[in-house]
C-alpha cells in the first residue's frame, strides 16, 4: 500500500466520524503556503481564530495526520499582530508553547498539538496565529528508480482543505515549486497556475476536519541527507574553537539503476547526471581560519573558500558524483576566535554558536553536537532552545591528566531552521591554563637533570664485585687467547717459508741453501713454542677458558703435526736431489705428504676462525 493510499483511506475515515465541537473557536481566515522548491517541505499557515462563545479560551489546536507528524521536523507558532477590538495584541515573533495533547472527541491517526496563549481570547477577540511546520522525507520518488540520465521525479501529497478541529469560513492554499516543470497535479474548481506556483481556493464556509485531496507530480532538486553527523566544538583558552564536522552522507532520493558512465557524465554532466548533487555549499562564520575538506584516503582539493567580514562560504565537492543510494563520508574541519564565541556572565564562561550543520538545505537524520570543554571545567550545563537528549562524556587529549568534560547533545531530523545558537554554561579557573605550560617545563627540567646526572655520575660496576672480577678474567683470558693465535700465525708463516725454499731448489738446484733455510725454520718455531707454552698455561689454569680450552689444545696439536708433515715433505725433497731422481720420482714420493698436509692446513684454518669468533 502505498503513502498516498493510506493518506486517502485515512481522510475517509476521518469523513466517516462525527466528531464533536471541541469549542466555540472557529478560523475565520485561513493561508497556507507551501513551499517545495528542497527536499525540506514548509509550510507556513496564517491563521485568523475567533472566539465566539462566551468563555475565553486559552489554547489553539493544531493537528495533523499521524503519517505526517512522523515526518515533523519543526514546528513555531508565533503571534502575529492579531487583533481584538483592541485587546489582546501581542508583540510580533514572540514563539508561543507548543506541546502534544490527547484531547477527547479527536479522530483516530490524528497528532494535536496545543499551543498556549499568552493570555485567555474573550469573547468576540480575535488573534492572528504564523504556523511554520517543517517536514522532512515527505517527497516520494517516483519512479523510484531512474538510470543516470533520466530526471528525478517526486510526488507530494495534501489536503487542499485545511485539516482543522474548528470551523473554517475562508481559506486558500499556494504550493511553490521548484520550476515550472510539472508531470501532473489535481486540479480542482478553483485552481489556479502561474508559473511554477498553483493555487487552490479560496474555499468557504467549510465544517471540522474538512478534507479535499491533492496530489502534485513534479521535477524535484537531489536530496542530500546526512545520516549522521557529528559535530565536535573544541574551546581552548589559548584564543581558539575548533570545529570538526564529520559527514556521513547519502543520496535519499530515485535510486539509480544501470551502469554508470564516467565519459558520458564529463561529457554533458547536466544531462547525464541530471538527478545528482555535485557540490554542497557550507556558510562558515565570517573569521573562520585554517578550513580544511578530507576523507579517510586525504585531503580533498575539489573545494573553494571565499569571504569577507560578513560571510564566508566553502563550497566543497565529492570525490565524485553522487546519485541516488550512494554514500560518501567527509569531514571538514575550521577554526574561530575565542573571543566572537566565548563570553563571561555572572562569574560563568557562556559558548554562544549555532547548533546544526552550516550547509544550507541537508536533512540530518541523527546530529551529535560535542562541546568539549577545558580540563578542570565544572557546574557545565547547556540551553538550547528545542528539545534535544544530553549527557556527559570525557575525552582524553595530549598533557591531560583526567580528560576533559564533553556535552553531548543528541536531536534527531535536523532542519536548517535548528542552525540556531544555543549556550554552554561553565565555569573554570583560568589558573588552570597554567598547568599545562608548567608540565612541559617541569618535564624538560628533569629531562636535563637526568642528562647531568647520566653524564656526571659512575654507573659502572663496583671493582670489588664478582660480578666485575669475572668480567676482567674474561678479559684476560681473551687477551691471551688472541696472542696464542697470533703465535699460531707467526708459525703458519714459517712453514711458508719451507715451502719457499722448495720451490727455489727446483728452480736454482742449491741443495745447500734449501738445508740452511730449513735449520733457520727449525731454530725460529722452537722459540715461537717457547713463547706458547706460558700461554697455554694460563689458558688451562683460568675456569673462565675451560670452554674454549680443548679448542685451542687441538689447534695446537694440529699446528704440530702440520709442521711434522711438512718438515718429513722437506726432507723427502732434499734427498732425493741429493741422489738426483727425476720429477716424477719426486712428486711420487711426497704425494702422500701433500695431501696430508692440505687437510691439516685446512682444519688448522678452521680452529682459528672458530676461537677468533668466541
Amino acid at each position: 500500500m502505498t503513502r498516498y493510499t493510506r493518506f486517502v483511506l485515512f481522510l475517509l475515515a476521518v469523513a466517516a466520524l462525527s466528531v464533536p465541537v471541541l469549542s466555540e473557536l472557529i478560523l475565520s481566515k485561513v493561508e497556507r503556503r507551501i513551499d517545495l522548491t528542497s527536499q525540506i517541505v514548509r509550510i507556513t499557515t496564517t491563521l485568523k481564530a475567533e472566539n465566539t462563545g462566551s468563555d475565553p479560551v486559552s489554547e489553539v489546536l493544531l493537528t495533523f495526520p499521524d503519517s505526517q507528524a512522523n515526518h515533523l521536523a519543526y514546528l513555531t507558532v508565533t503571534i502575529n499582530g492579531g487583533k481584538g477590538k483592541g485587546k489582546g495584541k501581542a508583540s510580533s515573533g514572540a514563539n508561543l508553547p507548543v506541546e502534544v495533547v490527547h484531547p477527547e472527541g479527536i479522530p483516530p491517526s490524528l497528532t494535536v498539538y496545543s499551543v498556549s496563549l499568552p493570555k485567555g481570547l474573550g469573547k468576540g477577540d480575535s488573534l492572528l496565529l504564523e504556523v511554520l511546520a517543517v517536514f522532512t522525507h515527505s517527497l516520494l520518488p517516483v519512479p523510484e528508480k531512474i538510470t543516470q540520465s533520466d530526471i528525478q521525479l517526486v510526488l507530494f501529497q495534501e489536503s487542499a482543505h485545511y485539516l482543522s478541529p474548528y470551523d473554517v469560513k475562508v481559506q486558500s492554499l499556494s504550493v511553490k515549486l521548484p520550476d515550472a516543470r510539472i508531470e501532473s497535479y489535481t486540479k480542482l474548481e478553483n485552481t489556479k497556475m502561474h508559473g511554477s506556483e498553483i493555487k487552490y481556493g479560496p474555499y468557504e464556509d467549510l465544517p471540522s476536519f474538512s478534507y479535499l485531496p491533492i496530489v502534485i507530480h513534479f521535477e524535484s532538486n537531489p536530496f542530500a541527507v546526512a545520516k549522521e553527523l557529528i559535530r565536535e566544538v573544541e574551546i581552548s583558552h589559548w584564543g581558539n574553537v575548533q570545529v570538526t564536522e564529520h559527514y556521513s552522507l547519502v543520496h535519499a532520493g530515485a535510486q539509480s539503476k544501470g551502469e554508470f558512465s564516467r565519459l558520458d557524465y564529463q561529457a554533458r554532466p547536466y544531462v547525464r547526471g541530471a538527478s545528482a548533487f555535485r557540490r554542497l555549499v557550507a556558510r562558515l562564520p565570517p573569521r573562520a581560519h585554517s578550513v580544511y575538506y578530507r576523507d579517510e584516503i586525504g585531503n580533498i582539493s575539489t573545494s573553494s573558500l571565499w569571504g569577507d567580514s560578513k560571510k564566508m562560504e566553502l563550497e566543497i565537492e565529492p570525490r565524485y558524483p553522487m546519485f541516488g543510494g550512494w554514500k560518501t563520508t567527509f569531514t571538514i574541519g575550521y577554526g574561530l576566535p575565542l573571543e566572537d564565541f566565548l563570553f563571561a556572565v555572572d562569574g560563568k564562561h557562556v559558548l554562544n554558536i549555532t547548533f546544526g550543520s552550516p550547509m544550507k538545505e541537508v536533512v540530518i537524520d541523527n546530529l551529535f553536537v560535542k562541546v568539549v570543554l577545558p580540563e578542570g571545567s565544572r557546574e557545565f550545563s547547556a540551553s538550547v532552545p528545542f528539545p534535544v537528549k544530553q549527557w556527559l562524556e570525557t575525552k582524553i587529549s595530549h598533557l591531560d591528566l583526567v580528560g576533559r568534560p564533553v556535552v553531548v547533545l543528541e536531536k534527531n531530523n535536523v532542519v536548517p531552521e535548528h542552525n540556531v545558537h544555543f549556550q554552554v554554561y561553565y565555569k573554570f579557573n583560568c589558573l588552570s591554563m597554567l598547568r599545562e605550560p608548567l608540565m612541559l617545563i617541569t618535564g624538560i627540567f628533569f629531562l636535563f637533570v637526568t642528562c647531568i646526572i647520566y653524564m656526571r655520575v659512575d654507573f659502572s660496576i663496583s671493582k670489588s664485585s664478582p660480578v666485575y672480577l669475572a668480567k676482567l678474567q674474561w678479559e684476560e683470558v681473551q687477551t691471551n687467547i688472541q696472542q696464542l693465535c697470533n703465535i699460531i700465525n707467526r708459525c703458519l708463516t714459517t712453514n711458508d717459508k719451507l715451502e719457499a725454499s722448495l720451490r727455489d731448489l727446483s728452480r736454482t738446484g742449491d741443495i745447500q741453501a734449501c738445508k740452511t733455510t730449513r735449520k733457520s725454520v727449525d731454530s725460529l718455531l722452537k722459540e715461537l713454542y717457547k713463547e706458547l707454552k706460558p700461554l697455554l698455561t694460563f689458558l688451562q689454569s683460568s675456569p673462565q677458558a675451560a670452554h674454549v680450552l680443548p679448542k685451542v689444545e687441538e689447534l695446537i696439536a694440529k699446528e704440530k703435526e702440520l709442521q711434522e708433515k711438512l718438515m718429513a715433505k722437506h726432507s723427502t725433497v732434499v734427498d732425493c736431489y741429493e741422489k738426483k731422481l727425476g720429477g716424477r720420482e719426486i712428486e711420487n714420493r711426497i704425494a702422500p705428504h701433500q695431501q696430508k698436509i692440505a687437510a691439516l692446513r685446512q682444519e688448522v684454518d678452521d680452529l682459528l676462525e672458530f676461537i677468533d669468533e668466541i
